[in-house]
C-alpha cells in the first residue's frame, strides 16, 4: 500500500502531466467539471475542479467526500494511483481490469482518456 505522501506526489505529477498537454487541447477536452479521485484503501480523496483546461483547487479530504458530488469521480487503490502516475498502468487498462472505477458521462470519459 502506498503512503498518503506518495499518493500526493502521484496526484501532483498527474496535474503536472496535464499541464504539459497543449492548452487548446486541454480546453477542448477538459470542460469545467468537479473532479474527485478516491483512494479507496487509504480512506482519502483528492478533490478539485477543471477550469479552463487546468486542474485547480486540489485538496486532500477524508472519505466520504461531503458537499456537491463531482461530475467526474475516479476510485482507485493507492498502488494503482501511483502506477497510473508513473505510466506503468494505462488509464484504459486500469478501467478495463476493474482497477479504476470511473463514474462520469461517456463524453467525459472520452475527454479524460484524450488528456491522459
Amino acid at each position: 500500500m502506498a503512503t498518503p505522501a506518495r499518493c500526493q506526489r502521484a496526484v501532483d505529477y498527474l496535474v503536472l502531466r496535464l499541464s504539459d498537454v497543449p492548452l487548446d487541447t486541454r480546453r477542448r477536452h477538459a470542460p469545467d467539471r468537479r473532479l474527485t479521485i478516491e483512494v479507496t484503501d487509504l480512506g482519502i480523496a483528492y478533490v478539485g475542479r477543471m477550469a479552463q483546461g487546468e486542474l485547480v483547487d486540489v485538496a486532500c479530504v477524508p472519505l466520504p467526500v461531503e458537499g456537491e458530488p463531482a461530475q467526474v469521480r475516479l476510485a482507485v487503490s493507492s498502488d494503482d494511483l501511483v502506477a497510473l502516475a508513473d505510466g506503468v498502468l494505462s488509464l484504459s487498462s486500469a478501467w478495463a481490469t476493474g482497477k479504476l472505477r470511473v463514474d462520469a458521462s461517456v463524453l467525459d470519459m472520452v475527454r479524460l482518456r484524450a488528456l491522459l
